[in-house]
């Protein structure tokens, strides 16, 4: 089994905080947004993962891309760089890891999380992972019929045909097929809403006699801006808090109050605070004399005399209130 990760978007529904960071690195529960994804799908995998290959812009740099292949080599398999020059669509993104589609795949684009609790099926012809939504307009969607199996692939549709959204995670038992469709797009240059499409691909696929099913999730995760990847990591903290270790080392928790779940990361120092629920704490940050709950702080950030929530916090910001001393009386309201 092969896992193909397309990552090389922009993020610009992320700035200001992917203007250092690719999205797919941004922290999620202590971990990046594609550290997670890759070891969720190994979880379901029902065999070993051989390659994960990473498609990047080349401008992410050797330090990422270091990082990427050591995520890969942690789930013991081989860590392999590509690099999509232009962003000319998913079908385009996809055949810039083109060695790697070959037998079993799965393809998994690199800004959504999942829950699931099923081993995934081999011996399906191709598995598209979907979740019901109430806007489908933004989504590739898909249409099934009275036997369970797609019967159309439609890409962000302007007019309701399905409220089965498309995750983003795809499982392709021949993957040089595939590649073939893939090919076919780019050489007959056939494009929809400006792009090449991969599900043109999967319908080419569909219509050649390939069997899609859909797949069921217990939870999609959106990482798409910040609002939504700081449910994420609500929603992860939550899943996580009895499977995985939540405390660093040299955590210093002075006069202060952590309510769970929250992942406090290594030489964390809390004094005169309240963190939590749902805070997940970088190494090397500091909370003085502050109050903060449902946000991600990144690593050397400190912040002192401030009410945070709903939150993402770069890395080695400084947050400094001003402490007052207050005599307000009755029916006195204030507004700051």
């Amino acid at each position: 089994m092969k896992i193909i990760v397309p990552m090389a978007g922009m993020g610009k529904r992320m700035r200001p905080h992917t203007l250092v960071v690719p999205k797919p690195l941004i922290p999620v529960a202590g971990k990046t947004i594609v550290h997670r994804l890759v070891e969720d799908i190994a979880g379901v995998c029902n065999e070993k993962i051989e390659e994960i290959a990473f498609i990047i812009a080349p401008t992410f740099g050797k330090k990422v891309e270091a990082d990427l292949v050591k995520i890969a080599e942690n789930l013991g398999a081989k860590g392999t760089i590509c690099y999509q020059q232009e962003a000319l669509g998913t079908a385009h993104a996809i055949l810039c890891a083109q060695h790697a589609l070959d037998g079993r795949v799965v393809i998994a684009f690199a800004d959504t999380l999942f829950r699931a609790d099923f081993v995934l099926d081999d011996t399906k012809d191709g598995i598209i992972w979907v979740q019901q939504v109430e806007d489908p307009s933004a989504f590739g969607v898909v249409k099934l019929n009275a036997q369970n199996e797609i019967t159309e692939f439609v890409e962000k549709p302007t007019t309701l045909v399905s409220n089965l959204a498309i995750i983003g995670i795809y499982y392709i038992k021949d993957g040089a097929r595939l590649k073939s469709e893939l090919q076919y797009l780019i050489d007959n240059d056939i494009k929809d809403k400006g792009e090449y499409q991969l599900t043109n691909a999967l319908e080419n696929l569909k219509l050649k006699g390939v069997k899609f099913v859909p797949g069921e999730v217990k939870e999609w995760l959106d990482c798409g801006n910040y609002k939504a990847t700081v449910y994420s990591n609500q929603r992860v903290l939550e899943f996580i808090k009895d499977k995985e270790k939540m405390r660093g080392e040299g955590v210093v928790l002075e006069n202060s109050v952590i309510i769970e779940p929250c992942l406090i990361g290594n030489n964390v120092t809390i004094k005169n605070s309240v963190v939590g629920p749902h805070v997940s704490l970088a190494q090397n940050s500091k909370v003085v004399d502050s109050v903060v709950k449902n946000s991600i702080v990144y690593e050397e950030t400190h912040i002192e005399n401030q009410i945070i929530a709903d939150s993402m916090i770069g890395k080695n910001v400084v947050l400094k209130g001003k402490s007052r001393e207050l005599s307000i009386g009755d029916f006195t309201t204030e507004i700051l």
